[in-house]
């Protein structure tokens, strides 16, 4: 269809009131607003201010009281434990009513937070939604996360109440919560009443009288919840992202603009239709799973697959289009690094033709950067649009991407395509002006931001400021860098911080990173700046190969080195490039370039919580002083 892109967007700022007022009229509202947009205390700018309802109502009452109760609103497919279930919206209702009442039964009222830490199970999905239906704050904490973290986590939120499971199932482990629990609540200042605990067979906790509950038990002795309006500026949930002073940032969510922007997105940019299958390849400790597992999807009255497993392993590189032919999934959103993952394993895609894959019908990328040469790779796999996204924890949702919902943009390989209605993009210098076409620079949001963006931090609105607003006052500085090219087409390249300075030449270790990943033996690759003496930086290149290749690493290497002088300059050329294994990332997939960066500079460094595997960063070192780049390191 011909694209409404350029209107849409005009009017979404020229009249941003009239255009999300509209979009609110999809929801169910106990009280409408008295204003679309408070402003009246910058830079604090609050959506749907007066406006009264209740995001669990809309996600899963509203569909059942409107006819669709016996619709399938939540799959669950968990090749870990060879299990499927599914829930229609009407049983999800009566489980998520009876989990609220067991919540509320341990003195949890409206205001109260909640810390969820638990598996890819769906009750995690249903104590999100069962917070929700009460007006308590959830704060999803990753399951199996450090317990000095959950500690910080449950000292700042100061739950009322912690949700837990017993344990987490990896590819090829089973991993004990409940240890990890009980010793992030010994090290916290503040104690929780009780811990609500899930038992897998897999590994059964050890359960303390008077404080731990079985979830099962409790919940057969609980009396359903009805739902609670609040209002639409109250908090749904906190999540935590990685602080740079080392205490992590207390994202908020609010309920009013986040499910109408959740709501209006799945429609307008993912293109889906009430009652399609949608999978977020994410976990629910991550905003993609709070944002497209859980509230999306439910929202707009969407089948939601929730994937325990990973892109590959579980047990190969065809489980995505497994569950695409079990499900007759019609839209896939994951990581870039899931798909660089598969393509490394199944380079040919043998395994990609295995299923019937006729359902499907895009797929949409986001998490980080994606390669060209990737994108390129499953366009030609898949034989379906393949649609690069960008957006944040902070943000909510996307910030800019191809609008499938109003008629998809001409594609340009490397870029996000363009702004996504109700975001005021902007490409600035360090003077704060704005960029010509083509100029890197960072990229900057606008204020006010759109409604579901995060209104300010947990208890932190200094914090806040500091931490977004200040470097370029009026704006929210997004700490990505890029350029917007002629056509108004932005390409997101890396964070500012991975911006180097090269001889004075400030270059994106995205872009190199986009020619060393278009190798035809290179799976996935990073690139890093490190100091150097004589030029401040240097750029330093980590592969990894494709299974399979026969080509000699010092060949690949070499080849590499060329590629990138010939591609992008002299002045860019590659310091070296090492053949590793794998890349240190986080579990939900973002490659760890500062480690890598502070680990080759010889700076302190701490084993990031967050961390997939921790021996990859032993390779990386190894790698390094082989090749003579690693400098002593001393671990925090």
């Amino acid at each position: 269809m011909p694209s409404s892109y350029d209107e849409v967007y005009r009017r979404s700022l020229s009249d941003p009131e009239g255009f999300w007022a509209e979009a609110a009229e999809a929801l169910d509202w106990d009280k409408r607003w008295d204003k679309v947009l408070d402003q009246s205390r910058p830079p604090f700018y609050r959506w749907f201010a007066g406006g009264r309802l209740n995001t669990c109502h809309n996600a899963l009452d509203r569909h059942v009281l409107n006819g669709n109760g016996e619709r399938v609103a939540l799959i669950y497919d968990s090749p870990v434990t060879n299990t499927v279930k599914r829930f229609t919206y009407a049983e999800l209702t009566r489980e998520v009513a009876t989990l609220a009442g067991a919540i509320r039964a341990q003195g949890v009222e409206q205001g109260d937070r909640v810390i969820i830490y638990m598996p890819m199970v769906p009750e995690a999905a249903m104590a999100m939604l069962a917070c929700a239906r009460i007006g308590a704050i959830h704060s999803v904490v990753f399951g199996g996360f450090a317990a000095p973290e959950l500690a910080a986590r449950i000292d700042d939120a100061k739950p009322k109440l912690i949700l837990s499971a017993s344990c987490g199932i990896e590819v090829n482990r089973v991993i004990a919560y409940k240890p990890l629990l009980d010793q992030a609540i010994a090290m916290a200042t503040h104690k929780p009443k009780a811990a609500l605990v899930l038992q897998r067979p897999q590994c059964l906790a050890t359960l303390a009288p008077g404080h731990d509950l079985d979830w099962h038990e409790t919940l057969a002795q609980a009396q359903p919840a009805d739902c609670v309006a609040v209002a639409a500026t109250d908090p749904l949930y906190i999540l935590y992202t990685s602080g740079t002073t080392g205490v992590p940032k207390g994202i908020v969510r609010d309920n009013g603009g986040h499910a109408v922007a959740l709501n209006w997105t799945m429609r307008y940019f993912y293109g889906m239709e009430p009652g399609q299958v949608y999978m977020a390849g994410s976990d629910v400790g991550w905003v993609v799973g709070h944002s497209y597992i859980v509230y999306g999807p439910l929202l707009y009255g969407l089948t939601s697959v929730m994937f325990e497993g990973k892109p590959v392993g579980t047990p190969d590189a065809g489980v995505y289009w497994r569950m695409v032919q079990d499900h007759k999934i019609n839209a896939i959103f994951t990581a870039p690094t899931a798909f660089r993952a598969i393509r490394r394993d199944d380079p040919d895609g043998v395994l990609i033709d295995k299923y019937d894959r006729s359902s499907l019908a895009t797929l949409f990328l986001a998490g980080e950067r994606c390669d060209p040469a990737t994108i390129a790779w499953a366009e030609a796999k898949l034989k379906i649009p393949v649609i690069d996204h960008w957006w944040q924890t902070e943000s909510g949702w996307v910030m800019a991407g191809n609008c499938v919902g109003l008629g998809r943009l001409p594609v340009k390989h490397g870029s996000v395509t363009k702004p996504v209605p109700g975001w005021d993009l902007h490409v600035l210098g360090p003077d704060g002006g704005d960029l010509e076409a083509g100029e890197i620079g960072a990229i900057a949001m606008k204020l006010p931001l759109a409604p579901g963006a995060s209104p300010t931090l947990w208890n932190a609105d200094q914090r806040f400021i500091d931490a977004y607003l200040r470097e370029f006052p009026g704006y929210y500085a997004t700490a990505d860098a890029g350029y917007i090219d002629e056509d108004g087409y932005v390409y997101v390249m890396t964070r500012t911080d991975d911006v180097i300075n090269v001889a004075g030449h400030r270059l994106s270790t995205g872009a190199m990173e986009e020619v060393v990943a278009a190798h035809p033996d290179v799976a996935e690759c990073a690139v890093i700046g490190i100091s150097d003496q004589l030029k401040g930086q240097v750029p330093l290149g980590f592969v990894v190969l494709k299974s399979g290749t026969n080509t000699p690493h010092e060949v690949v290497t070499r080849e590499v080195l060329v590629l990138v002088r010939e591609r992008i300059g002299a002045v860019a050329g590659l310091r070296a490039a090492l053949v590793v294994e794998r890349l240190p990332k986080t579990r939900s997939g973002k490659i760890l370039r500062g480690t890598m960066r502070r680990i080759a500079d010889g700076d302190k460094w701490s084993m990031p919580a967050t961390i997939d595997d921790p021996v990859i960063l032993e390779e990386i070192t190894g790698r390094l002083r082989e090749a003579g780049l690693a400098k002593p390191v001393a671990e925090a």
